[in-house]
């Protein structure tokens, strides 16, 4: 994609908007193609990302017949080949397809909940149907979760992902689902075992959401599959780290512990930064651990940061998983601070810095933030 761009004009420019016509003016014949461009490209410049979606399916409606059933022919002969299932991760699929589930949603989670759940389910292997899937679940909760079950099994991997992401609790731009956490883990049961690693990262992501608000629920359920021993080991653990990341961050203990480090061990500890560093320049952190030879650690810093008003925000940095060799581990670090980020502004002032081992915090150092030189 070319550079200089923004990713809603990458995603949704007049060369993808004519391809997505193209390929419905090829499965019918009366399909305006022409028309169809004109009438987004109209509208689409001014539009953020979700909005884009929206209209394409919009006018996409205006351009085929008015009922789902007259439609979906039409819809499944313009689909492309499906993605290519000799992969087995980072194959999203071409964002132009979004807007049919937009399309399918608006007109079939009323009346055509079988029709819809069947295009949904072609439609996910040319591009993640993770958001259409959600007002049907929040329409038809157990019927949709039936079929899910029948998706677990299904050849392509695209649409057992579709069971785990569609129903994850906090899907970013999602429509949220009224489902108990709960709900949807005998489902994940059926997948956690699977081979590819764009289940497996989707199923690890959905644990994330839930251990917002139950931890021990997740810790629990990632227990039982350890002990079904249904999925690879290494492909297991990796799960786990990744599902208990938002805990780890968190110092949660029994979420350190079944990664294998003990939050209560030994160790004296500590932590040293300037007494000052500008904004945009790089702030030297050096931290120095002594303990039981062997023992493993999971090292993390929090930076306090000074905020507008007064206030301060905390944000957990990884810095190393090691273990202290020869009783000492010595580890140093440059943090960037940035002073042109767009999420998160950098004020001058007091700064404090912590030095967490194991889910807790051994020491702390200060120094202050000044201007931008």
């Amino acid at each position: 994609m070319a550079s200089g761009f923004s990713l809603k004009d990458q995603l949704f420019n007049r060369d993808k908007v004519r391809y997505l016509a193209g390929l419905f003016a090829a499965a019918e014949a009366g399909f305006n193609a022409d028309l169809f461009e004109e009438q987004v490209m109209a509208e689409l410049p001014a539009l953020e990302l979700k909005q884009r979606i929206t209209l394409i399916a919009d006018v996409l409606a205006r351009h085929l017949p008015g009922a789902l059933p007259e439609a979906a022919p039409i819809l499944l002969k313009a689909l492309p080949p499906p993605l290519d299932p000799g992969k087995t991760d980072d194959d999203f699929g071409d964002f132009i397809f979004a807007p049919l589930g937009e399309y399918v949603a608006a007109r079939g989670a009323e009346a055509h909940r079988d029709l819809s759940l069947d295009l949904l389910e072609e439609i996910t292997q040319r591009f993640s149907m993770e958001w259409a899937i959600r007002p049907f679940l929040n329409r038809w909760p157990a019927e949709v979760l039936a079929r899910m079950e029948q998706w677990a099994g299904h050849p392509s991997y695209h649409v057992r992902r579709l069971v785990s992401e569609g129903t994850r609790p906090r899907l970013p731009w999602g429509e949220a689902v009224g489902l108990d956490l709960a709900e949807p883990l005998p489902l994940l049961d059926c997948l956690h075992g699977d081979g590819t690693r764009y289940v497996t990262r989707s199923i690890a992501n959905h644990l994330n959401d839930i251990a917002k608000k139950d931890p021990d629920l997740v810790m629990d359920r990632l227990q039982s599959w350890q002990a079904a021993g249904k999925q690879q080991k290494k492909e297991l653990d990796w799960m786990t780290s990744h599902a208990l990341r938002g805990l780890v961050k968190a110092g949660h203990p029994r979420a350190m512990e079944m990664l294998g480090y003990d939050p209560g061990l030994a160790l004296e500890a500590f932590i040293e930064v300037p007494d000052t560093v500008r904004i945009g320049d790089a702030l030297d952190v050096f931290c120095r651990l002594e303990g039981a030879a062997g023992a493993p650690v999971l090292v993390d810093y929090i930076l306090h940061f000074q905020r507008p008003g007064g206030k301060a925000s905390a944000k957990v940095f990884k810095l190393k998983q090691a273990k202290i060799t020869g009783g000492r581990l010595e580890l140093g670090k440059k943090h960037k601070l940035k002073g042109d980020a767009t999420t998160f502004k950098l004020v001058p002032g007091p700064h404090r810095i912590e030095l967490m081992v194991n889910g807790k915090v051994r020491a702390e150092a200060a120094f202050e933030l000044l201007p931008e030189g």
